[in-house]
């Protein structure tokens, strides 16, 4: 059998290829660059420059520049400060209990039992369902007068009358923190379900035959096997969840008060509906950067870990 190998190519000749040929693959990329620049970084500079300007619609002769006056104002906004508490709980609750449910039901959809097939593919329904979809359906789940999660709740004696969980101050964040889980779990569910499948059998094969028990294996073969996933997905799902609002905007509308209320649904409420635009986008620019700073940690951790 004869195998045709093409020669290497070297410096020179790219060097001599003609201005066409070098030029080509910018041109590819351009269309995307372009789309990139117009749809996601134009947008950016623009909010940045807003969020210098005192601008509120319904007084539009009024606008006027104030530099740092609208970032100075989030330092004497108490709603600022709830709102940036609420959203460390609502990323360090969700995320975490996303990534564990996740990996409970990737584990199990992992083992051979029958019509495991049927069960991947039902698991995907609370990721697929579209979000204001879900809000509503858990309202109704959640809603003291006919929700069926107090009749479950008193039934069984667990409380002893209907829960307001959507009004209660103390419960209306957790509340909706259950409801994200519920629908972000299949994101993890199938990223480490398939980098489960990835990890050769013979290493729990040898580890049987040495002894360790099915704890030490996870430990030892499938944390590992699955971390690079893991580190990924959660990335993600960070960015996500701390940009979810859509949930929490249909279920609380941000309250009862501001107990429910993220920065990033502060931010939308003073400028879509408020028509504060300039403290509006100070506050989205603000949380651009706390979240861009997590990001960055985040990621310098990972590459730390990966390199050991």
């Amino acid at each position: 059998m004869t195998v045709i190998t093409s020669p290497p190519v070297s410096p020179d000749m790219v060097a001599r290829a003609p201005w066409s040929t070098r030029l080509m693959p910018y041109m590819l990329l351009a269309p995307a660059v372009l789309v990139t620049v117009f749809i996601v970084f134009m947008p950016m500079v623009q909010a940045v420059v807003t969020s210098f300007y005192d601008l509120i619609l319904w007084k539009p002769n009024a606008s006027r520049f104030v530099g740092f006056g609208n970032y100075v104002k989030l330092f004497a906004d108490p709603v600022f400060w709830t709102s940036l508490w609420n959203t460390a709980i609502w990323i360090g609750l969700t995320v975490p209990l996303q990534m564990g449910l996740g990996l409970i039901t990737a584990l199990l959809l992992n083992r051979e039992f029958p019509w495991r097939g049927l069960a991947r593919a039902l698991i995907i329904i609370p990721w697929a369902l579209p979000s204001v979809v879900i809000a509503l359906m858990w309202r109704w789940i959640y809603d003291p007068n006919t929700g069926v999660l107090n009749d479950i709740l008193i039934y069984l004696s667990i409380v002893q009358s209907a829960v307001p969980w959507l009004a209660d101050p103390s419960l209306a964040l957790y509340a909706v923190i259950a409801t994200l889980t519920w629908q972000g779990f299949p994101f993890f569910a199938v990223m480490i379900l398939a980098g489960l499948q990835g990890i050769p059998r013979s290493q729990y094969e040898a580890a049987s035959i040495d002894g360790a028990s099915a704890w030490r294996q996870f430990l030892h073969i499938t944390l590992p096997g699955i971390a690079p996933v893991l580190a990924t997905a959660g990335l993600l799902r960070v960015i996500w969840v701390a940009n979810s609002m859509d949930v929490i905007f249909v279920m609380t509308g941000g309250g009862p008060g501001y107990s429910t209320h993220t920065l990033p649904l502060y931010a939308f409420v003073r400028a879509r509906q408020n028509l504060d635009f300039g403290y509006g986008t100070a506050i989205a620019v603000t949380f651009t950067i706390l979240l861009g700073a997590i990001v960055a940690v985040y990621l310098a951790r990972t590459m730390r870990e990966v390199e050991r």
